[in-house]
């Protein structure tokens, strides 16, 4: 019989943050897809990101943090920023602008593979049969919904876009990875947040938004993404990476596409032919047999 534990309880907390985040970042899709048809993509970023850094800047001074940032980390700290934030959204905007919320998320559902795959590339990192195994089912799963995607209705420009946001993501990861031995999670998200906020508005002068156009269900739309999606979900996450690890935390990120194929399906109408869906499924398997097969060396997840 197992009894409950003050751990077990911090487990199922973690857990339960690491799902909730995972449903509203799959969610998030629909939510860009909306807004962006009204506020152009280089403008959304911005407004999205000065929420998120007012959020997360008034979460430190409720947790008494000064944001302090040492200069000989500033060039890493912006850079990340940038990469994570302006160009990574960049990407994903227009990929979302251009493609459905449903294929977008299954490319940006494949990072954890790339990850490993950067890991082992850059970092010499070994991997196993099953990451090897689900490295191969991902690819030849978006290969088949792009090509699928591709066949009915050339946009080309729409997968080019959300691979620099894949690509854009795995950049930030690895610039970010040194910052964490002397940071806490929440002024990192802050400074990067801000830089990354920064970012576009140089990109957002070039743009043109009818604020006449911006009705009470767009605005939702974009507060849901500021405040949700951008800074109470990051904190979660990252509070279920500080229990969990990062390999076992990661697992949830498969859920992503699966969320936001259903939202997109049930709120937008949109539709996945039959090959679409068989590859989208295979491509989330192998995302997921590859991810898991992190945890198996070992039998411990990694905690950062």
């Amino acid at each position: 019989m197992l009894y409950p534990t003050a751990m077990s309880k911090e487990r199922r907390t973690a857990i339960i943050m690491a799902s909730f985040t995972a449903f509203i970042w799959g969610l998030s899709f629909m939510s860009i897809k909306v807004a962006v048809a009204v506020i152009p993509p280089m403008s959304l970023g911005l407004i999205r990101f000065v929420i998120a850094t007012a959020v997360l800047y008034a979460y430190l001074v409720v947790k008494k943090q000064k944001p302090t940032l040492a200069m000989k980390d500033l060039p890493l700290m912006a850079g990340a920023g940038l990469v994570g934030v302006t160009l990574y959204f960049l990407g994903e905007n227009n990929g979302v602008l251009i493609l459905s919320a449903s294929e977008s998320s299954i490319i940006i559902g494949t990072i954890p593979v790339l990850t490993i795959l950067a890991e082992r590339l850059f970092l010499r990192t070994p991997m196993s049969a099953g990451q090897y195994a689900g490295a191969a089912l991902s690819a030849a799963g978006v290969g088949l919904m792009v090509a699928e995607s591709l066949r009915v209705s050339a946009r080309p420009m729409g997968y080019l876009y959300m691979g620099l946001a894949a690509l854009s993501w795995i950049g930030y990861a690895f610039m970010t990875r040194p910052l964490f031995g002397t940071y806490s999670r929440l002024s990192i998200t802050f400074w990067q947040s801000l830089f990354g906020a920064l970012g576009f508005v140089p990109f957002a002068f070039t743009e043109r938004v009818d604020w006449s156009a911006l009705s009470a269900p767009v605005l939702g739309h974009v507060l849901f993404l500021g405040i949700f999606c951008s800074a109470v979900g990051y904190l979660f996450y990252i509070t279920s990476m500080q229990v969990l690890g990062t390999s076992a935390s990661s697992v949830f990120i498969n859920l992503v596409p699966v969320v936001s194929v259903a939202a997109a399906w049930l709120f937008l109408g949109e539709r996945l032919s039959s090959l679409q869906m068989l590859g989208a499924a295979v491509a989330v398997l192998g995302v997921y047999l590859a991810v898991l097969a992190v945890q198996k060396p070992s039998g411990k997840s990694l905690k950062n």
